[in-house]
């Protein structure tokens, strides 16, 4: 199966048609939700830092710390972050789980153990695979980076909770679908289920009105604190 990318709105809206006519019951969702944005982030090391900065923290949090860490090293390179003594990362408002997790990061690109530029030619379950492999990537952060830092079309958080409780709403079920229950759901919109992600976070908000952006149901690193309301982690 060959690998597909959401660089630009033509790439968006060419996979919104694909995905609705291999699943026509997205097209109520789409006409719901409206089309979704196309959102992007920086990739490599620098991304998977902020995604990892980012679990957990309000919005604005999650920015303060991560303005303070790229700031802190300029340029940013994973070999100065590995390097860097645990005591002034953590005057940066990094708690200790997340020094571990953007060290172990840093290190294991160093060593070779993993080449990011390599990931991003590799299938969705391929790439998730290579990143859940490092210490501190769960799941769902591989996925997140998968999806808003390469553009990758197939990935699939099934742990979100916004994407559960999306696709509870829009396919009338009893209760919310676990992470097991959301793969099984998915299989039909391969090789586009990033896009569906995309489509149902937008749902979320039209239906919710809040932010439908990605919330982690559970992490590997750290218990997640309850949330009030999907909160922004793009």
């Amino acid at each position: 199966m060959s690998t597909h990318f959401l660089h630009t709105e033509a790439d968006l809206d060419a996979a919104l048609a694909k995905l609705v006519k291999a699943d026509p019951r997205l097209g109520a969702v789409l006409a719901k939700a409206g089309r979704p944005a196309l959102r992007r982030r920086e990739a490599g090391f620098a991304g998977l830092c902020a995604i990892v900065c980012g679990q957990q923290l309000s919005t604005a949090s999650a920015a303060a710390i991560r303005n303070r860490l790229f700031a802190a090293f300029d340029p940013f390179h994973h070999d100065a972050v590995r390097r860097a003594r645990a005591e002034r990362l953590a005057r940066l408002g990094l708690s200790r789980p997340k020094i571990k997790s953007i060290k172990a990061i840093g290190t294991a690109i160093a060593k070779g153990v993993i080449d990011l530029d390599a990931v991003h030619a590799m299938e969705a379950d391929q790439a998730h695979a290579a990143l859940t492999a490092l210490h501190g990537i769960g799941p769902w952060t591989a996925d997140i980076y998968l999806l808003f830092c390469l553009g990758n079309a197939d990935a699939w958080p099934a742990g979100d909770l916004a994407l559960q409780e999306s696709a509870r709403i829009a396919f009338g079920l009893r209760k919310r679908p676990d992470a097991k229950k959301m793969a099984a759901l998915a299989e039909v919109w391969r090789p586009w289920r990033g896009v569906a992600a995309h489509l149902l976070w937008a749902y979320y908000h039209a239906v919710k009105r809040r932010e439908g952006a990605p919330v982690p149901a559970k992490t590997n690193s750290v218990k997640p604190k309850k949330s009030k309301g999907a909160r922004s982690g793009r």
